[in-house]
């Protein structure tokens, strides 16, 4: 089979996981990466008379705001174009993203000088989130090609007032990865805000319309290739997660139809994306369904899972030292990044030359 194009990178891994064996060790296999990434509110310097864009950490600003915006989206493509070099030699083939004002922004992040070689398209839809908090998906071209795109609209209402809470939608993309159908949903799910326990309806709710449409597309195919990545504002312990999503931690026990969470082991070991008041949240995540958890490289399968957390993404000093160097504090921006870390996962098919 010939493969096209030094974009569909052929590496001849190394794997030192027990599980594989000498033989697979000596194989060829492609590799690409999949992300998810928490933007921390990437808006633009432009007031929109229509969304409450203005209590955004970017307009709330006096002055600086042109050299804030390029900085930040400078920064924003700085680590999309880092996340899973190292091993796959490419930057994501596909990164959902969250935290986002609108389609322009993104316009501009793939424009950057350090992604514009890369020509990544872009999948977005105008929320009706009350502060213009979207969610999107980049993928590049010449490696992912969509076929169908939708917008799930999540309904809630706040238990004292029972009037709607305008959140984000969930964005649902099927295309095709070097020729092989994938489905891909990216989540920003209900914050925390009032407390864990009394917004946690909210994001069962959320968990609820994320399982409708699992369940929709394996009525399809029960074999269907899912991933659901996202800030879901919930650890892989919590009731969305565990008993509405019913994610599992050990693969080995991943039933068909059923979906997999390599992020709970993180969580378990003490690790995270975010944190507040000395405690970390592993609240970004991607899982996955079962097809892809199977030994048969023919096609596509899920190498392995991490989190995007190098040195330069840390806070080096003051009271946030250790946290995720964040865009946002004091009033302006503080020339970091995001306050989350990105997530990412390699997928593997075996070339078959």
């Amino acid at each position: 089979m010939k493969i096209s194009k030094t974009l569909l990178i052929v590496l001849c891994l190394t794997l030192t996981m027990s599980s594989w064996s000498q033989e697979n060790q000596a194989k060829k296999f492609k590799i690409h990466t999949l992300a998810f990434y928490n933007l921390e509110n990437l808006f633009d310097t432009i007031n929109d008379p229509i969304k409450y864009d203005e209590a955004s950490p970017m307009m709330e600003m006096k002055t600086g705001r042109p050299e804030a915006y390029r900085k930040k989206v400078h920064n924003m493509a700085r680590v999309i174009a880092d996340i899973g070099v190292d091993e796959a030699r490419n930057t994501p083939a596909i990164i959902g993203v969250c935290e986002i004002e609108n389609r322009d922004v993104l316009v501009d992040l793939v424009n950057d000088p350090l992604l514009l070689a890369k020509d990544y398209g872009i999948v977005h839809f105008d929320g009706p989130d009350r502060r213009s908090i979207d969610v999107g998906l980049l993928y590049q071209k010449s490696l992912f090609t969509p076929i169908s795109t939708s917008s799930h609209e999540l309904k809630i209402y706040d238990d004292a007032s029972r009037e709607r809470v305008y959140t984000r939608d969930q964005l649902l993309v099927t295309g095709k990865l070097d020729g092989e159908i994938i489905h891909v949903i990216v989540n920003h799910w209900p914050s925390r805000s009032g407390g864990e326990a009394r917004s946690r309806p909210k994001r069962v709710a959320a968990a609820k319309l994320n399982k409708h449409i699992i369940d929709s597309l394996q009525v399809i195919n029960p074999y269907a290739k899912i991933f659901t990545m996202g800030d879901f504002n919930d650890d892989p312990t919590n009731a969305s997660i565990k008993e509405v999503l019913k994610a599992v931690e050990d693969k080995e026990n991943v039933k068909i139809k059923g979906i997999y969470n390599p992020y709970e082991h993180f969580f378990k070991i003490g690790l995270g994306t975010t944190a507040y008041r000395d405690a970390w949240s592993l609240f970004d995540q991607i899982l996955m369904t079962q097809p892809l958890l199977e030994k048969d490289y023919s096609s596509y399968r899920l190498y392995k899972a991490n989190i995007y957390n190098k040195y330069y993404l840390t806070t080096k000093r003051g009271r946030w030292k250790g946290y995720p160097y964040r865009s946002w504090g004091d009033g302006g921006f503080t020339d970091g990044f995001s306050d989350h870390f990105p997530v990412y996962v390699f997928l593997i098919k075996e070339v078959t030359e």
